[in-house]
């Protein structure tokens, strides 16, 4: 989600984030060759006429019609991946994270090994990066929205690659800074997918495909730390460092090559300064980031406790497979996900992801806590990619880019906080203790933000006045005159729907 890490508890394993000719130019139809194969359709109420998108999966026919029955059709993800440059994003994607993946356990081995120093002082090297993820986002996001990827992207290349190349021969007070800097011009490869996903799939599917992406992070953060500790540890961390620096750089120019869409073809005819202007944090979009906050405490806050219950069980060598094992869970969860019908609340998933951390709270042997880490896994990609989903829906295109950073940043706050609370809990308890503090305070988050949201619900009904006031209004002349206005932009689906009925 963003580009904000998780840190992954004492081995230093980050998620970040926990998303038409190919995709080598800007974009005039999101859609492309897929358009071709569509249906004209005439406009409701007007003498336009419109291409819409064949549909992935369902029944052939305008949408509400056939088997479907107006629900949100069912997507495959061959059909997704047939859709004209999703699958090159997402390979293109894939191959970009991989330096931000491998960051954290690469630093954390060398301020411990090469610079000689505590676990202590690896975590403030991590804190500064942080905090430089948390500022940078949004501002980076900002850029792609007002200057176009390529534009936007080419200073944080140029500094990343410096910052790693020389991150290697500095002193651990250099590294501080190095660090910050490293983490405010983080090249942002996860939300500019999220953002390219958006445009180049149609709305009634992007939910498999922001679960596919979850799927993808996941797979990501299983190769990559793995890579950086057999650098580290097989060469050195100097090695190790050295090769983060040169995949910032082959990644970002990758991703220059590339170029995904951020703005359809409606959205680069919007003036250019649309973008960066109002206000974009809306109480509905605040409650989704609030979401991104509880899920990131959850998932640091497990992490932090599944170390420590290996760790005192003289287990240590398990934690890397149990770790694999946790996001082989998330990839499940993510699968089946996106693969369904219905859309849950994002909010609804963080609670349900707070609620499936507690069983490994009360494991009372290893095999039983993997069991139960597997079950933990289950809600992760599901959450995290809806919401994604749900975010992108919630702001105009031209703003995507800036959220998304947002998003990021929330995720960080969450890191932020979860990771030394979970952390003082279990040093003056135990580790079960960790896993509970993280499902509670994630699962209040969560409901929280639900009670919020039906709070908002119940006050717009109670301003509303009631049909028979409206009524006697007109009756008596005293109603203000109805103007004719628009359609809105679902009108005449739901016309066709009707007329399917």
């Amino acid at each position: 989600m963003g580009d904000g890490p998780v840190r992954r508890g004492g081995q230093g394993l980050v998620r970040a984030g926990r998303v038409q000719r190919g995709l080598g130019s800007a974009v005039r139809n999101p859609y492309g060759r897929a358009a071709a194969a569509g249906v004209l359709r005439r406009r409701v109420g007007t003498g336009v006429l419109e291409r819409h998108p064949p549909r992935i999966g369902g029944a052939v026919g305008p949408r509400g019609c056939g088997r479907d029955n107006g629900r949100m059709p069912r997507s495959t993800y061959g059909a997704l991946l047939r859709l004209p440059g999703v699958a090159r994003l997402f390979a293109v994607a894939f191959v970009a994270r991989i330096p931000a993946a491998m960051t954290g356990v690469v630093l954390t081995l060398h301020v411990v090994t090469a610079l000689d120093r505590g676990y202590g002082q690896a975590g403030l090297v991590a804190g500064a990066s942080t905090i430089g993820i948390a500022i940078g986002a949004p501002w980076r996001g900002r850029l792609v929205d007002r200057w176009g990827l390529r534009r936007a992207i080419a200073p944080s290349v140029v500094v990343e690659s410096a910052v790693w190349l020389a991150a290697p021969h500095l002193g651990y007070h250099a590294l501080l800074g190095a660090a910050f800097v490293g983490g405010l011009f983080l090249v942002p490869v996860f939300s500019v997918a999220r953002q390219s996903l958006a445009v180049l799939v149609p709305l009634q599917h992007q939910r498999a495909a922001f679960a596919l992406d979850s799927v993808f992070v996941e797979l990501t953060f299983m190769l990559a730390p793995v890579v950086g500790v057999l650098l580290a540890t097989q060469a050195s961390t100097t090695v190790a460092l050295t090769v983060v620096g040169a995949a910032t750089v082959l990644s970002g120019a990758l991703l220059m090559v590339a170029n995904p869409p951020t703005r359809s073809a409606a959205g680069h005819a919007a003036p250019p300064a649309a973008a960066g202007t109002g206000r974009v944090l809306q109480p509905r979009l605040l409650v989704v980031l609030l979401a991104a906050v509880g899920a990131s405490f959850v998932l640091i806050g497990t992490d932090v406790a599944l170390v420590a219950a290996l760790t005192e069980r003289g287990r240590e060598g398990d934690v890397g497979w149990m770790i694999a094992l946790w996001a082989a869970g998330s990839v499940v969860g993510g699968l089946v996900h996106g693969a369904r019908t219905g859309t849950p609340s994002p909010l609804l998933l963080v609670l349900a992801l707070a609620l499936a951390t507690v069983p490994a709270a009360f494991a009372p042997a290893p095999w039983w806590l993997a069991v139960a880490v597997f079950v933990a896994g289950l809600p992760c990609a599901p959450a995290l990619s809806a919401i994604n989903a749900t975010l992108v829906r919630l702001v105009p295109e031209e703003r995507r880019g800036e959220v998304m950073g947002w998003s990021g940043t929330m995720s960080t706050v969450g890191n932020a906080l979860g990771a030394p609370l979970c952390g003082w809990v279990i040093d003056r308890s135990h580790p079960g203790a960790g896993f509970l503090t993280a499902a509670a305070v994630g699962g209040a988050i969560a409901l929280g933000g639900l009670g919020a949201q039906a709070w908002v619900r119940g006050r717009r009904a109670r301003v509303r006045p009631p049909v028979s006031d409206v009524r006697a209004a007109v009756v008596d002349g005293t109603a203000p005159p109805v103007l004719p206005t628009p359609r809105a932009a679902g009108a005449d689906e739901d016309a066709r729907a009707a007329t399917c009925r």
